[in-house]
């Protein structure tokens, strides 16, 4: 039998078959996919082969096959510095929430995610989220942001699940296809979740007023069907991306405003430091790239991955800040 992975724990998974039966599964013997050290070998999105085992009292599906991935979205296994942890597969679109200061998500974070994103083939949406609750200051501060990634050519949508706001707009960005949502603790992907399909009611928990940061209420990942023709992968809230196996030479690749400016470089290996007639430091003096979205090119240059998750927003508020004086 065939079936699309729905809901992962780590060591059972949800699988539904074409015809729309539901069987829990586990794996059979031992995975070891080629090239990748992660630590979860099937996740939500996999299409899988399995068999049953009526051996026992409970029905349970053995997979013994995963089908080849068209893409995969990872992040550092929180406690194993050199395994991944493959977050969902066969995306079609990703929409990261941002939301300004309940939580405040980084440029850092929000870069990161892109260049994973780009990385991994797979298109990125940036949503505003909780942009009822925006004084003037915190509306500026998102239409910087928005101008910032829209000069660039990502899709930036404005939405709060509270009062109905950019919903349609998201609804018919979704249709056909299966989509992700992500970002920190807190911004809303439940909420947001339950305001595009009210029937799944899906847990949500306030902001910690003490920490400005989310509480956890998703535990693991899972797919949704919902009822106008999408399908919605929802994550657990992640606190930070560390940057997997890219080479130094290739980062810039990932970020696009750069990757247009590569061929007039006077060195095809220029990695946009110290190097003499570099076509991205001159758009950068001449304020054609953010400096934000600079500082965080170098910090995944440099590897910097101690504080992509302690160091929530000052230094990239202060980064962005500068941009504007």
């Amino acid at each position: 039998m065939t079936g699309l992975v729905y809901k992962s724990t780590g060591s059972s998974y949800t699988v539904k078959t074409e015809d729309q039966q539901v069987f829990e599964c586990r794996i059979k013997g031992k995975f070891r996919l080629k090239g990748i050290k992660s630590t979860n070998p099937i996740a939500v999105g996999d299409v899988v082969d399995f068999e049953l085992d009526n051996s026992t009292d409970e029905t349970i599906g053995l997979i013994h096959n995963i089908h080849d991935r068209k893409n995969y979205i990872v992040r550092k296994s929180v406690n194993l510095s050199k395994q991944t942890h493959i977050i969902a597969a066969n995306i079609d679109v990703v929409f990261l929430l941002v939301t300004i200061n309940n939580p405040p998500t980084t440029t850092s974070f929000i870069d990161r995610f892109l260049v994973t994103a780009e990385a991994y083939g797979i298109e990125a949406v940036l949503v505003f989220n909780k942009i009822d609750t925006f004084d003037a200051a915190m509306l500026d501060e998102q239409l910087y942001l928005q101008h910032i990634y829209t000069e660039i050519g990502y899709q930036c949508l404005r939405v709060s699940a509270v009062n109905g706001k950019g919903i349609e707009t998201l609804k018919d960005r979704m249709k056909g296809k299966v989509s992700m949502f992500s970002g920190h603790s807190g911004v809303g992907k439940s909420t947001l979740v339950n305001a595009l399909e009210p029937q799944l009611n899906l847990r949500t928990k306030h902001i910690s007023e003490q920490s400005m940061q989310g509480q956890h209420t998703t535990t693991f990942a899972e797919m949704y069907d919902l009822t106008f023709g999408a399908k919605i992968i929802d994550t657990p809230g992640i606190k930070g991306f560390g940057i997997v196996d890219m080479e130094p030479t290739e980062i810039s690749d990932y970020f696009p405003e750069f990757f247009r400016l590569k061929s007039q470089c006077k060195f095809n290996n220029c990695l946009h430091k110290e190097e003499p007639h570099c076509a991205v430091k001159k758009a950068l003096e001449e304020n054609k790239i953010a400096w934000s979205r600079y500082n965080s090119y170098l910090k995944i240059l440099e590897g910097d991955d101690e504080h992509y998750r302690s160091d929530l927003y000052n230094d990239d508020r202060i980064a962005s800040d500068e941009t504007r004086k």
